[in-house]
């Protein structure tokens, strides 16, 4: 364990470094001394910057959106991690399982029909029936096993999917136009107001946090997590709670971002061990770097700001194939 320290602490610091990085990308070139004297003013030797159009791009523009991205990747990714200890099963995610498209539904009738509703609550309250509606199907078969949990979750996503496409075709086209942009994932309005939404959203992992040690003992199985004094449906409520409150905040503030909760736990899985003491804190780090990296990919590949939501897309596919590819031969955990 100690000689791996600085592996993980490595892994909590890339964030912070990978955000740091991104500062200097874009299609507008600015020079690192520009960003230090933007973040950090009255610095020696150097001239402070004003009302100058580096600033506003690094203050106004950048530095949120970093910010953002980095956020929304750490919710998806921790939750992500959270269900796939909690139904045991290393192939489902938030995206997955159809919390995402329950969301997107949510948010989608905001934009649409309910404008002066909040987004946040009606985004959870269709997110969580998608996970409850997905886990109930999977249940029917009795015990929860990898491959009806993933059907009943695409059979919800489909679903909510087609319930957003009505949506869609009843409103006018400039809300049209909104909920089309927004479907894809992408944080180009990306302001310091929606970083404090996401904040609330990362709060809401707080209880994840805490109770990490618990999801070690529930992928061990409802008997034997009962076995060691474990309340599971409480903690499993919680839990699925926790992760559907924080995805949902995320999704109403970027859109549908689909597959970093599946890939980024998976790899950070394969790197430090099954333990979700280390796994969980560690996967939301990578979760943050690895969205800050597709971000900064999505808004500098081209001259056009291409939705981040392609770009994860582009990544995801290719790997749930290697992971169903795998799934046959390993056990949960291994």
């Amino acid at each position: 364990m100690k000689t791996r320290r600085p592996f993980y602490m490595l892994i909590l610091a890339l964030p912070f470094i990978t955000g740091l990085c991104a500062l200097f990308i874009g299609t507008y070139e600015i020079t690192p001394s520009m960003v230090l004297r933007s973040l950090i003013p009255n610095v020696p030797f150097l001239h402070s910057l004003q009302d100058i159009p580096e600033r506003a791009i690094i203050t106004e523009i950048r530095l949120p959106r970093i910010i953002l991205a980095g956020l929304v990747g750490l919710i998806l990714s921790g939750s992500g991690v959270t269900l796939q200890g909690l139904f045991r099963n290393p192939l489902v995610d938030p995206y997955i399982l159809g919390l995402s498209a329950g969301a997107a539904l949510g948010c989608a009738l905001s934009i649409g029909f309910l404008p002066h509703w909040p987004t946040q609550p009606l985004a959870f309250i269709f997110g969580i029936t998608a996970v409850m509606l997905a886990y109930m199907i999977a249940r029917t078969q009795g015990e929860i096993s990898r491959l009806p949990l993933v059907l009943s979750g695409v059979i919800m996503s489909a679903f909510f999917t087609a319930l957003v496409s009505i949506v869609k075709f009843m409103v006018d086209p400039h809300k049209l136009q909104a909920i089309v942009y927004w479907l894809m994932g992408s944080f180009s309005l990306a302001g310091w107001d929606a970083v404090k939404i996401a904040l609330i959203g990362v709060m809401a992992l707080f209880p994840i946090h805490l109770m990490r040690w618990r999801i070690n003992v529930l992928s061990m199985g409802e008997d034997e997590a009962r076995t060691l004094g474990i309340n599971v449906k409480r903690d499993r409520i919680v839990l699925l709670i926790a992760s559907s409150l924080a995805v949902s905040i995320a999704v109403s503030v970027s859109g549908i971002i689909g597959w970093v909760g599946l890939i980024v736990p998976h790899l950070v899985r394969m790197a430090t061990g099954p333990d979700h003491t280390r796994l969980v804190p560690l996967s939301m780090a990578g979760g943050a770097t690895f969205m800050i990296l597709a971000d900064t990919v999505a808004r500098s590949l081209t001259g056009l700001d291409v939705p981040v939501g392609i770009v994860t897309a582009i990544l995801g596919a290719p790997f749930f194939i290697y992971l169903m590819k795998r799934g046959g031969k390993e056990s949960w955990g291994s």
